[in-house]
C-alpha cells in the first residue's frame, strides 16, 4: 500500500529509541499519563491507573517509536525488541503469579494497539493469546470450567487467524453458524464443551486449507505474530481512512499493549462492560454504560449481543450491574469518580469482573457529541474542575457543525417503523444501502444513503463516512457503530431488534414492512426512532450551553469573525450565528437571478458603450435593492462588497439549442449570439479577462455597481442608521490597476453624495489573490484601505493547481503524504501562508492601520484560523454555518498564542 511505503520512508529517519518496553504493575510502573507520545493513549493511561492504586491487570507497553523501527526494518521485530519483551513478560509472570505457556497457572495475554489519540476499533486486538492444545487443558484445570476454556480457545483461533494469518473471518463464522443451526442453538452460549472441541478441530483444518499453514502452537510464536500484526494494523485501509478523517499524522505510529488476561466469561459471577462517567450523547452528569454477564469485552463493543444497563433503570428488570453485582458496582462507581476527578474530563472506561473481582482495562477521554461536549465543558467550569480557557480548548470547533443544521420536525407527519437506541443524535434521511461500497458509490453520485447493518465493524468506516446516518439491528450505546458515529457527528440508531437484515436479498424487514435497497427512510438519532420515507426538518434550536460557550469564546478571541453572504437571508442567518459583518459579498451571484440574467446578457451583447450603459441602467435598481437588503440585515456592521469578478462567458449559454432559445427571447440574431459566445471563449478563464481586468476594459460595469452601493448607503443613512461600505476590487496584480479603479470608485461615490446631499465614509480595498499582489503589497497598500485575502484563488495561483480539477488527484496526494491535507481545505502554511504573511508585513509597512482579513474557504477552517491569528489578521470571514466554528477556533487560537508567548 502506498501510504505504508510513505510511512516506512518517514520512519527511516526516526531516531533509534533507547528504551523499547515500559512495564506497568503494582510492583513496578514505568510510565504515566503524560507519556502519550511514547506509550500511546491506552498505555499511558494503564500506567497512570496503576500508579493511582487501581486494580489493573499487569502488563507492558511496546512504545510507538518501535512502530517506526518496525517499518524501517522491513516489518520485522528486532532481536533487541524481542529480548526486552521477554524480560517484561517475566515481570508480568511474577506479578500475576502465572506462567506464559505453563502447564499450571497458565498466563494468557491480550495484545492491543494504542495510538496517541483514540481510534476506536480501527486497529487490531487479539485476546486469549497463549492458548494451544495443551494450555487449553491447563486452563480447564486452573478454572475448573472446561466450557470456558474451550470457548476461549475457539475465540482465540477465530481472532488470531483473521488478524495475524490474514484469513477471512467469515469463513470460520460460517462454521460456527452451521453448527448452531445443526444443533438448533440460537446463541453462542448454548454451545457445549464437545461442540466447542469439535469446532476448534474444524477451525484448524479450515485454516490449514485456506492458508497452507498450521495454527501455531508455540505461545512465543503467537506473541511475535500478534505484536507484528498490531503494528501492521496501523496501515490497514480503515485506519488510514480514520486518520485522514480526523487529521492524525501517519508517522505517529501505534504502541502495542501486552496485558495479562482477566476473564469476564468465567460464569454468572463474571462480566465485562464499557461505561462513560457522563452521558456521551447529552452530557448529563450521570454514570452511563452497558455490560454483559459471562462475556468478553469484544462482545460488548462489537455489538454481537445487546448489553444491559450498568445502573438500575425503570426498565432494567433486575438486569443492571447495580442489581446483579452490587459490590463490584459500588467499587466501579468509586473508581469512575476518582478517574474523572483525576483527569478532569469525562472518561470512557472498560472493565472486567472475574469471579466477583473488578479489574480496570482502560480509561480514556470519552468521545461525545457536540451537544454533550458543550454541556460537559460548561458543567466542569461550574464544578471547579477546569478553567474557562480549558473549557474552550475541550470543545472541538468543527464538531459544532452537528448543532447548526436542521433537525426532524416533531409536528411533521411520520410513519414510525421501529425504535432502537438513540446512539448519536441528529436527523438523517436517505436510501437504504447494506454495504459500505454502495454507500461510497452513492456519495460519488450525489445520492444520500442510510447504511443499514446487523452491526458495523471497523471495515465499515468508509461507508459510515459516506452515509447520512447509520442503523444497526444489534449492539448497544457503546457498540462500534455508536462510538464511531458520535465521534464523527453522524446520526446513528443502534440495536433495533425489530429490524431484520438480509444481505443476500438486500432487504430489511421491520414490523410488517419489507424495504429494499434504495427505499427511503429517516432516522432520528436523538430518540432512536426510524421512519418510513422522508420526514420534514426544522431549523436547529441552539440551547443556552451553546450560547455560554460562544459568549465565552467571544471574550477570549481577538480575531473578528465575519461571514461570506450574497443575500439578506444568508446575512440574517450569519448574524444569528454571531457574525460581525460581511467579509465577502459576491455580486456576480446577484446577476444570475431569473429577473435579471437577461439584462446582464444584453449588456454583454452590446455593440457599443451606449447599449451597454442602457442595459446596466436596467440592472441598477436590482443591485441597489440587493445592497440595501444586506446593509439592513447587518445592522451597522461592516459590509465588504466585491465588484464583478468572473469572466463574461459564465453568464451566457453554451449549447446551440440554448443559444437559439435566448436569441429568440431577446430578439437577437442567433448567429451573432453564437459568435459572441465563441469570441469570449478562453483557454484558462481563471487567469483571463475577469475581475479588475474587465473593469479596465469596461469601467461602466463597476460604475453601475458603485452607484448602486452608494445609493443604497444613502437610503440607509437617511433612515438614521450608520454604515461604512467597503468596496473591494478583485484580482489586482499591480498598483496601477488599483489606482485607476479606485479613482473610478471615488468619482462615482462623490457624484451620488452630491446628488443626494449626503456624505458618508467608505473604504476602497482589494482582494489579494495573486502571488504578485502579495509580493508587492507595500506598493498596493498605498491605494488600499484594506486587504482581503482570497485564499481560494491564491492557493490556485501559488500552487498552479485548479481547485475545480484537483479532486481527480488530491486524494492521492494526501494519502501519499505529498500534501499533509488538501490545501484548498486547510491553508498551505509553507507556500500560500508565506505569501499571506509577506503581504501582511509589507502592507503594514506602508499603511500601519490597514485593515486585513481573509474571505476564502480557509476562513472557517480551525487549523487555518490558528495561522491567521499568528500572522496578525484582523478578521476571518466564512460561510454562515461556519461562523460559530470560526468564533470558537479564534478563541482557541488566541489562548494558544498567549501560552506560547508566555
Amino acid at each position: 500500500m502506498n501510504l505504508q511505503k510513505r510511512d516506512q520512508k518517514m520512519s527511516a529517519t526516526a531516531r533509534v529509541p533507547k528504551k523499547f518496553v515500559y512495564n506497568f504493575s503494582a510492583e513496578e510502573t514505568e510510565g504515566h499519563a503524560g507519556m502519550r507520545d511514547i506509550l500511546g493513549g491506552k498505555g499511558a493511561n494503564l500506567a497512570e491507573m496503576t500508579s493511582l492504586g487501581i486494580a489493573v491487570p499487569p502488563g507492558f507497553t511496546i512504545s510507538t517509536e518501535i512502530c517506526g523501527a518496525f517499518y524501517r526494518d522491513g516489518e520485522v521485530l528486532s532481536e533487541e525488541v524481542k529480548s526486552s519483551v521477554r524480560e517484561a513478560l517475566k515481570k508480568v509472570e511474577k506479578a500475576i503469579g502465572k506462567s506464559f505457556g505453563g502447564r499450571t497457572n497458565c498466563l494468557l495475554v491480550s495484545v492491543r494497539s494504542g495510538a496517541r489519540v483514540s481510534m476506536p476499533g480501527m486497529m487490531d486486538t487479539i485476546l486469549n493469546l497463549g492458548l494451544n492444545d495443551e494450555t487449553v487443558e491447563t486452563l480447564t484445570s486452573d478454572s475448573g470450567n472446561a466450557r470456558f476454556a474451550w470457548d476461549s480457545y475457539r475465540r482465540f483461533i477465530q481472532m488470531y487467524s483473521n488478524v495475524v494469518m490474514g484469513m477471512n473471518s467469515s469463513m470460520l463464522e460460517v462454521r460456527l453458524e452451521d453448527l448452531k443451526y445443526e444443533k438448533g442453538y440460537k446463541e453462542d452460549t448454548e454451545l457445549g464443551v464437545e461442540d466447542l472441541k469439535s469446532l476448534v478441530k474444524t477451525y484448524k483444518k479450515q485454516i490449514l486449507e485456506a492458508t497452507g499453514k498450521t495454527f501455531p502452537q508455540d505461545p512465543m510464536e503467537q506473541l511475535w505474530g500478534a505484536i507484528s500484526a498490531v503494528f501492521k494494523s496501523w496501515n490497514v485501509p480503515r485506519a488510514i481512512t480514520y486518520r485522514e478523517l480526523h487529521g492524525i499524522p501517519g508517522d505517529w505510529g501505534t504502541a502495542v499493549n501486552v496485558q495479562s488476561m482477566v476473564f469476564g466469561n468465567l460464569g454468572e459471577d463474571s462480566a465485562t462492560g464499557v461505561a462513560f462517567t457522563r452521558n456521551p450523547s447529552t452530557g448529563e452528569k450521570k454514570f452511563y454504560g452497558e455490560f454483559l454477564i459471562n462475556a468478553q469485552g469484544e462482545d460488548v463493543v462489537a455489538g454481537i449481543r445487546t448489553p444491559h444497563s450498568i445502573i438500575k433503570t425503570d426498565d432494567s428488570h433486575g438486569l443492571s450491574l447495580e442489581e446483579e453485582m452490587p459490590e463490584p458496582y459500588s467499587q466501579l462507581v468509586e473508581i469512575y469518580k476518582k478517574l474523572e476527578t483525576h483527569y478532569r474530563d469525562m472518561q470512557d472506561i472498560e472493565f472486567t469482573i472475574e469471579r466477583g473481582k473488578l479489574w480496570m482495562l482502560q480509561t480514556r477521554n470519552g468521545k461525545r457529541t457536540a451537544a454533550a461536549s458543550l454541556k460537559i465543558a460548561r458543567d466542569m467550569v461550574s464544578e471547579g474542575l477546569i478553567s474557562e480557557e480549558q473549557a474552550l480548548l475541550r470543545v472541538v470547533p468543527s464538531s459544532l457543525d452537528q448543532l447548526l443544521h436542521p433537525r426532524l420536525d416533531p409536528d411533521a407527519e411520520k410513519t414510525l417503523l421501529a425504535k432502537g437506541l438513540p446512539a448519536s443524535p441528529g436527523g438523517a434521511c436517505g436510501g437504504i444501502v447494506f454495504d459500505s461500497e454502495t454507500s461510497v458509490a452513492w456519495k460519488g453520485q450525489g445520492k444520500a444513503s442510510i447504511l443499514v447493518r446487523v452491526e458495523t465493524s471497523p471495515e465499515d468506516i468508509e461507508g459510515m463516512v459516506s452515509s447520512e446516518g447509520i442503523l444497526t439491528s444489534r449492539g448497544g450505546m457503546t457498540s462500534h457503530a455508536a462510538v464511531v458515529a458520535r465521534g464523527m457527528g453522524k446520526c446513528c440508531v443502534a440495536g433495533c431488534a425489530d429490524v431484520e437484515v438480509n444481505y443476500d436479498k438486500k432487504t430489511m424487514r421491520v414490523n410488517g414492512y419489507v424495504l429494499n435497497e434504495g427505499d427511503i427512510i429517516t432516522l432520528d438519532g436523538s430518540t432512536g426512532e426510524i421512519f418510513l420515507g422522508e420526514v420534514r426538518t426544522i431549523e436547529p434550536d441552539l440551547d443556552d450551553n451553546f450560547e455560554y460557550i460562544m459568549n465565552l469564546a467571544d471574550s477570549y478571541r481577538t480575531l473578528g469573525v465575519r461571514t461570506n453572504a450574497d443575500t439578506p437571508q444568508d446575512a440574517v442567518m450569519a448574524r444569528r450565528f454571531g457574525a460581525e459583518g460581511i467579509g465577502l459579498c459576491r455580486t456576480e451571484h446577484m446577476f444570475f437571478g431569473s429577473d435579471r440574467i437577461d439584462h446582464v446578457r444584453r449588456m454583454i451583447m452590446a455593440g457599443n458603450q451606449e447599449e451597454r450603459l442602457s442595459a446596466l441602467q436596467t440592472l441598477l435598481p436590482f443591485q441597489r435593492e440587493d445592497f440595501r437588503g444586506l446593509f439592513q440585515a447587518m445592522e451597522g456592521f461592516p459590509v465588504t462588497i466585491r465588484l464583478l469578478d468572473p469572466p463574461l462567458h459564465e453568464f451566457l449559454p453554451h449549447g446551440e439549442e440554448e443559444i437559439k432559445e435566448l436569441a429568440s427571447r431577446l430578439d437577437l440574431d442567433a448567429s451573432a449570439l453564437s459568435h459572441k459566445v465563441k469570441s469570449l471563449y478562453e483557454f484558462n478563464p481563471m487567469l483571463g479577462h475577469r475581475g479588475c481586468r474587465l473593469a479596465i476594459t469596461y469601467p461602466e460595469v463597476y460604475q453601475m455597481q458603485v452607484r448602486a452601493i452608494a445609493e443604497a448607503a444613502v437610503s440607509i443613512i437617511k433612515e438614521g442608521k450608520t454604515l461604512v461600505p467597503e468596496i473591494m476590487i478583485p484580482l489586482v496584480a499591480t498598483q496601477a490597476e488599483l489606482k485607476r479603479l479606485r479613482q473610478v470608485v471615488e468619482e462615482e461615490v462623490q457624484l451620488v453624495q452630491e446628488e443626494n446631499n449626503t456624505r458618508f465614509d467608505f473604504l476602497v480595498g482589494t482582494m489579494i489573490e495573486l502571488p504578485r499582489a502579495a509580493l508587492t503589497a507595500n506598493k498596493i497598500a498605498e491605494d488600499a484601505d484594506f486587504f482581503s485575502f482570497g485564499t481560494n484563488d491564491l492557493t490556485q495561483t501559488c500552487l498552479g493547481i485548479s481547485r475545480d480539477d484537483s479532486g481527480r488527484f488530491m486524494g492521492t496526494y494526501v494519502s501519499e503524504g505529498i500534501f499533509p491535507v488538501d490545501p484548498f481545505a486547510s491553508i498551505d502554511v509553507d507556500g500560500v501562508g508565506r505569501l499571506v504573511e509577506t503581504a501582511v508585513q509589507l502592507g503594514r509597512e506602508t499603511r500601519e492601520g490597514i485593515k486585513l482579513g481573509i474571505c476564502g474557504e480557509h476562513g472557517g477552517d480551525p487549523a487555518s484560523i490558528e495561522f491567521f491569528q499568528k500572522v496578525g489578521l484582523d478578521y476571518v470571514s466564512c460561510s454562515p454555518f461556519r461562523v460559530p466554528i470560526a468564533r470558537l477556533a479564534a478563541a482557541r487560537a488566541s489562548i494558544q498564542q498567549r501560552k506560547v508567548e508566555h
